[in-house]
């Protein structure tokens, strides 16, 4: 109800004339109106994820990155291990977008083929290891007590380990391959993984709804994989960008040191490694092109996971 006065002059008398006063006829059917439209959690997240224009730039370049790794060589007119020597060291031009290397051999082309390489051994790495850190992490947040105190102390073993000293060792001895590269990066890189879902687990399990579908007999698996689980994927999912490009440097660095993938074959370690000789001869765009891409990529995973990690803090939810 609201009241509109007809005159600023108020009387003396208390008695106030009812016609000096007007009724303002409300609609019962916006009572319930909420004045801000609805939005979950995840569209949310992707609205703040999209004011922040760094890590925005960083996703526009991986998709730009994705798409031309897998068409990239399709288009090209050149093949990625054909030599050609007759035109070896040719600078880039409108035949050869990136120039030539030592062989000949088309640098546009191997660099779209070297990130095929290159993401696919990240992404499996990451999930790998999201796939072994949430079942041990989980299992461990969620028993807790002396089953929890276990799994952590081998955590921690495992922990200690030198990371890259057991993945040339694993190498060596089973020798350079994808598969090798892949099984020796996640031999141990899925600790950290595990770690950051036991944490979660421990703080929800005691939430109310957790312990609302415990005291209905709920399975321990059925739990940790509906109420538990979806509650913690923000953590999750900036923790998988973060191992993304880790992997991939360590690709390229075992690449690079002649323990990943093999020449001819094309990886982003491989381009960098044969063209060290070129650089001498003033041949830049041989290492350029793969050295950049490689520092790049790193850094669009990196400036994307940090805007997940603020996009996905229910802190920063208004």
């Amino acid at each position: 109800m609201k009241y509109t006065s007809k005159d600023s002059i108020m009387p003396s008398s208390t008695n106030i004339p009812d016609d000096w006063f007007e009724w303002e006829q409300s609609d019962k059917t916006q009572a319930e109106k909420v004045a801000r439209p609805s939005l979950s959690y995840w569209n949310d997240a992707w609205k703040r994820l999209r004011k922040n224009k760094l890590a925005m730039t960083g996703l526009v370049f991986l998709i730009i990155l994705i798409f031309l790794a897998i068409f990239g060589p399709i288009l090209s007119p050149y093949e990625v291990n054909k030599s050609d020597l007759p035109n070896q060291y040719q600078e880039p031009s409108a035949s050869h977008w990136f120039g030539t290397d030592s062989h000949g051999r088309d640098v546009f082309t191997r660099t779209w083929f070297g990130a095929r390489i290159s993401l696919f051994v990240g992404l499996m790495a990451a999930l790998i290891d999201v796939s072994i850190g949430i079942i041990y992490g989980g299992i461990a947040g969620y028993k807790g007590g002396r089953t929890d105190n276990v799994m952590m102390r081998i955590i921690e073993i495992l922990y200690g380990l030198p990371y890259l000293l057991v993945v040339i060792l694993l190498l060596v001895v089973l020798g350079p391959s994808l598969t090798t590269i892949i099984v020796a990066l996640t031999v141990t890189g899925w600790v950290g993984m595990a770690r950051i879902v036991r944490g979660q687990v421990l703080q929800i399990k005691n939430y109310e709804f957790v312990l609302a579908s415990r005291s209905f007999g709920t399975k321990t698996s059925r739990i940790i994989r509906r109420n538990l689980l979806p509650n913690s994927m923000g953590p999750i999912i900036v923790q998988m960008t973060l191992t993304v490009p880790s992997a991939i440097f360590a690709e390229a660095f075992l690449s690079f040191l002649g323990l990943g993938i093999q020449s001819p074959y094309a990886s982003w370690g491989t381009m960098a490694n044969d063209s060290l000789g070129a650089i001498l001869s003033g041949n830049w765009w041989t290492l350029f092109f793969p050295a950049f891409f490689i520092s790049f990529t790193m850094f669009a995973f990196n400036v994307l996971g940090d805007g997940l990690q603020d996009a996905l803090d229910p802190k920063l939810r208004k």
